[in-house]
This record gives structure tokens, sequence and C-alpha cells, in this order.
């Protein structure tokens, strides 16, 4: 039986780019949903070439314009990575059709690879795009649906969640292939899915070597999630030097694993601090690299404050990302500790953002926010504190409760 095809906020945004630019490039973690979109949006105009087989990828690169040649555009061309040798030959094809848009749809999962060779060949020739796991708008059916602070609060949509369901979905996850196939077994799914990654994507990356101690650094970067990140503390933990530390942080940030956030500095008269933080894009993988598999024990143990965060942030970024907009979010965190979970810039405005794991907000739960607010002044915009809840209502100083499931 064929899942049925959730529809993603991406699609009026790809169909343009491939209306504009003679090539488009659709990046993000391996089994995001990249080639189901494609095929979905394009796929009684364009033929489909997987670049994984190594006989097509020994074909690619033996004769790269005898290739092209018997694989015209309009043409997809997957998990593109495998053969950057084609760039400079679909560069030299392109130019000869400058002005003709959609002719090659690329995808690739190992961001590091591919947009390096892209850089070089296919500039101001490619609209390069993201897609992410779903956010909960696209699996709610409302691919479309803003943000709290684009919308009319009166027509904001809504998704009643019991607690239970709640913190399932982030054991779960959101990759397109368990949020259409609700009785497959998390667990050994992102086992799986872990070890794939290891194996197919890391292992291709000059930047590691040790892939067991590559996995055990995965697994310690979980376990600091959300908190101010000393790499020189996890890196001697671990045993290997903080150089190394970076080159695999710079990997799974290049891969889509994780996220690096930020502080924000526009005010230098107060003392910030300055150490980033790091969360994970996908909630579930968090939960299993943590070793999570019981809603209760995730919902009631000590990194249930950080699962909550993940997700408020992940929903932030996969709307943006998914609108073809470059998500700039960041923390905000004074040197006495106030601090506000995420700030999103937008237009030159700042709007802040507070989780919290009470369903039950109180006005209390936004002191951080009116600080944040009085310290920035004019650019500070109203605030949100976004709990696992059903109830929405205002807090006094600008600052609105909202619940999760609207979010």
């Amino acid at each position: 039986m064929t899942a049925k095809y959730i529809q993603r906020s991406l699609e009026p945004v790809l169909k343009k780019a491939a209306g504009e630019f003679p090539a488009v490039v659709l990046t993000g973690p391996r089994q995001s949903g990249k080639t189901t979109l494609l095929k979905h949006l394009f796929a009684k105009k364009y033929n489909h070439i997987s670049m994984e087989p190594p006989d097509i990828r020994a074909a690619a690169m033996e004769d790269p314009r005898g290739f092209l040649e018997m694989h015209p555009p309009p043409v997809i061309f997957d998990e593109a990575q495998h053969t950057p040798e084609l760039f400079p030959y679909i560069k030299e094809r392109i130019d000869a059709q400058r002005d003709l848009p959609g002719q090659y749809l690329l995808t690739g999962s190992q961001n590091i690879l591919l947009m390096e060779k892209l850089t070089e060949t296919l500039a101001g020739r490619t609209a390069v795009l993201r897609l992410l796991p779903l956010s909960n708008r696209e699996i709610a059916g409302w691919p479309q649906a803003l943000l709290p602070w684009e919308q009319d609060h009166r027509d904001a949509k809504a998704t009643a969640m019991s607690r239970t369901d709640l913190w399932k979905g982030f054991l779960r996850g959101q990759y397109p292939e368990l949020v259409a196939n609700p009785d497959r077994d998390v667990n050994l799914w992102h086992a799986g899915y872990v070890q794939t990654y290891l194996e197919r994507d890391v292992r291709t990356l000059r930047q590691v070597g040790d892939l067991s101690q590559f996995q055990s650094f995965l697994r310690a970067l979980a376990a600091r999630s959300a908190q101010l990140l000393n790499l020189t503390d996890l890196a001697r933990d671990l045993g290997v030097a903080v150089n190394t530390a970076k080159a695999w942080l710079s990997v799974l940030e290049a891969t889509y694993q994780v996220m690096v956030l930020r502080p924000h500095h526009a005010n230098l008269s107060k003392r910030l601090v300055k150490t980033p933080k790091v969360y994970f894009l996908d909630v579930g993988t968090l939960c299993y690299l943590t070793g999570l598999k019981d809603p209760e024990h995730a919902a009631a143990g000590p990194l249930a404050g950080a699962i909550m965060e993940t997700a408020v942030l992940s929903e932030i970024v996969k709307s943006l990302t998914h609108r073809g907009i470059e998500p700039q979010v960041y923390f905000w965190r004074t040197s006495t500790g106030t601090e506000v979970d995420f700030v999103v810039e937008t237009g030159g405005k700042l709007i802040p953002v507070e989780v919290k794991l009470s369903s039950t907000p109180r006005p209390a739960m936004a002191s951080s926010i009116k600080i944040f607010r009085e310290d920035l002044g004019t650019k500070a915009l109203a605030g949100y504190v976004v709990h696992p809840g059903d109830v929405r209502l205002p807090l006094g100083s600008g600052v609105t409760a909202w619940p999760f499931g609207h979010f």
C-alpha cells in the first residue's frame, strides 16, 4: 500500500525556482523527502536518475558528455554529490541555453561535498533550496500556515493534542517515513538511520576518521543539547583534540543533523554570553541518541526541557526554511543568567520566544521576555511563551502564552 503523500510547504517555492533558474539544487538530510517531493511535482515532465548505483556513477564519470547526452533535460539527478565531476559539463550545457529554466533538478544530502563543487561551477545558474523533515503544520495538513507573529491570532490554526500524544510524537520525530507509517518501530528506524548516516554520509567526509569515536561524539553532543556548549570540555571527556571536535561539529551542521545557535549581541552595554548552543534538527534523533524510549520517562526526565526546546526551534527553522527563507534565530543570555530561549530576527525586528514545560501559563513565565524587551527597546516586538498545554492567553508586558499544538 502506497503511503499518502504529505504536502510540503516548499512546493510553491520549488516550482517558482524551477520556472526561473536553469538548475535547482535541493539539499537536506537523508530521508527528508527530497526525491518524493521532486517526483510528486515534476514526474510527468522529468526523467529521474539516481546517482547512487555504482554503474550509474561509473558511466557519469567515464564519459560525462555522453552521459548527459543520454539523459537530456528536463531531468532530475538524485544524490548528485556522488558525481561532482558532472557539474562542469552541466554548466556547459546550461550556458548553451542560458534562458531556458528548469533544465536540471539536483538533490544531495551531503551539503559539504555538494556545495563546494556547486559554488565553483554553477554560481549564478542555480537556486539552492533546503528540505528538512516535516514540520507540524505539514503533518497537520496546513503547509502554508504562518508562525504566530506573522498572523492575526484569531486565524491561528490549532491541533488538539494530549500530553501522551505530544511526547510520543517527540520520540517518533518528523521524518516522513515514520510519520506516514505509524506502525514502524521507532527505535529500530532511528538506529538504522544513524548507522546509514554514519556509513554512507559521514565516512566520505574528510574530517572523520574513526566512526565509532564520532558516534560517541554524536551521543555526547545530544546529552548536552540546549545547553551552553563547551567544546573543550566535551573534547577532553571523549579524549579527542578540540580541533577534531570542532571539525566533527561542522560535519553535523553541514549534513543538517544539528543547528548551532549563537547568542544575540545587539546591546553591547550589557555583559552577554558568547558561547553557542547546539540543537538537533529532529527531536526524534535527539531522543534516540539519548536513549529515551518511553514518553512518560521523556516528559519527566532531565532532558524534558531540551526536548521541548528542540521541538519549538525545529518548527521555527523548518517553517521558514520551507518558504525559502534563511532562518535568523539566536538566543539571548546575560552574564547573570537571564535568558530568552530563542530570538527570531525578521525585518530588522526581534521576536523573543520562551519555552516552558508547564501546561499552566503564568505571568511570571514572561519575566525574561520583559527584561529582553526593556533592554532591546523598539527593536523587540511582542513575545511568546510556548507551552505543551492548550491555553492561549495574554501574560502581560506584550507576551502571549501559545500552545505548542497551535505553533
